[in-house]
């Protein structure tokens, strides 16, 4: 499947608006009837293939009849998966090291450059959750909320059980002393 724009698509794009949402305005843009559906998975992330269904159904992208017959079904599994931004350790990182970067003192640079080391990732939990701590210590409650949020967020599915531990344990540390 090569998908391509439609002229919806095109109007909709230079309009700089609607009801599109960023992750969908990509994956317009980057559907220029080249790129096949593995290259737009590399691109997007594994969940383009539902990502270019629901544009193609939308009148936002067209396929040719055989390639729409072989695109896949969305399994009960799959329509469950988020459709936002990937996550990644990398994302959280980068994240909570621009929110470090506001405080311009020596233990938030100890923080900052403790999650730019190449850290295993165990380790770079610990760095993640370590700086959160120090954040939410210096900053308002809603905002701090935020940042624990947007962290959530990116990180990998599987890593935020190990963050909420992380950050229990230290709550658990702090009540005792």
């Amino acid at each position: 499947m090569r998908p391509s724009k439609t002229d919806l698509a095109r109007t909709t794009l230079q309009a700089h608006g609607g009801t599109l949402g960023m992750r969908e305005r990509r994956a317009l843009i980057l559907c220029d009837g080249q790129r096949g559906l593995d290259e737009l998975v590399q691109l997007l992330g594994q969940d383009a293939p539902l990502l270019i269904q629901r544009l193609v159904r939308d009148g936002y992208l067209a396929a040719s009849s055989s390639a729409t017959a072989t695109a896949p079904s969305p399994s009960p599994a799959t329509s469950t998966a988020p459709t936002g931004p990937r996550r990644s350790r990398v994302a959280a990182r980068i994240y909570l090291s621009g929110m470090l970067e506001l405080h311009r003192d020596t233990e938030a640079r100890h923080h900052r450059n403790r999650l730019q080391s190449r850290l295993d990732d165990d380790a770079m939990l610990q760095a993640l959750a370590d700086a959160l701590r120090f954040l939410e210590g210096r900053v308002a409650a809603t905002l701090a909320q935020r940042i624990r949020e947007r962290l959530v967020e990116a990180l990998p599915l599987e890593d935020v059980p190990s963050l909420h531990a992380r950050m229990a344990s230290q709550d658990d540390a702090v009540a005792l002393t």
